[in-house]
């Protein structure tokens, strides 16, 4: 349990921050209308019994805006690459040449543009949820100085406590916003 008003700000920035994080790694699996190694990197892929990141096993780069090339560090891994990136459901077609595997990234339909902003936004509100949460808890933090046995916080030094823990809510839903409004500008004009 936080002690004193500098831990529980603390402690509610870490948890903001790790929301703004996840936020900002979901995202950049959401394609806009360019390939984009960051759409593949986390695909799992059973090797060797193992579910493991296709960043882990291939080198992934990104030739042309419509295409993905994906190199295996071990060959004898293409066909468990190919499956994975088949059953990650991300509408697209893996081909295997020679030594690695090449994707065409489709163009994106007015609807499936539209489908793809929903999508990031339904992330954004469920990172906002997480913010309000950290908000929550640190109120709560607060709360308890006041009864805590030893050292005494003034009414005053609880409330001052809570305006800052708003005012980093605040921060971090505008980071959020931001976020969203630059993925969806990527999703729309591509």
């Amino acid at each position: 349990m936080s002690t004193d008003p500098d831990t529980i700000l603390i402690e509610a920035e870490d948890g903001m921050k790790k929301g703004i994080e996840y936020l900002t790694h979901e995202l950049s699996g959401i394609r806009a209308g360019r390939a984009s190694p960051a759409m593949v990197e986390y695909v799992k892929v059973d090797y060797y019994g193992s579910a493991t990141d296709l960043k882990s096993l291939a080198a992934i780069s990104s030739p042309e805006p419509t295409q993905l090339v994906i190199k295996p560090f071990d060959v004898s891994a293409l066909n468990a690459i190919k499956q994975g990136i088949e059953e990650a459901n991300l509408g697209v077609n893996p081909q295997i040449e020679d030594k690695h595997i090449r994707i065409s990234i489709p163009t994106l339909s007015g609807d499936r543009r539209k489908q793809l902003v929903a999508q990031a936004k339904k992330v954004g509100e469920e990172q906002k949820v997480v913010l309000r949460n950290a908000r929550r808890d640190a109120n709560k933090h607060a709360d308890s100085l006041a009864k805590q046995d030893g050292t005494t916080f003034s009414e005053d030094e609880i409330s001052t406590l809570k305006d800052e823990i708003q005012e980093l809510l605040k921060k971090y839903e505008s980071k959020i916003e931001e976020l969203l409004k630059k993925k969806a500008a990527d999703i729309l004009d591509a």
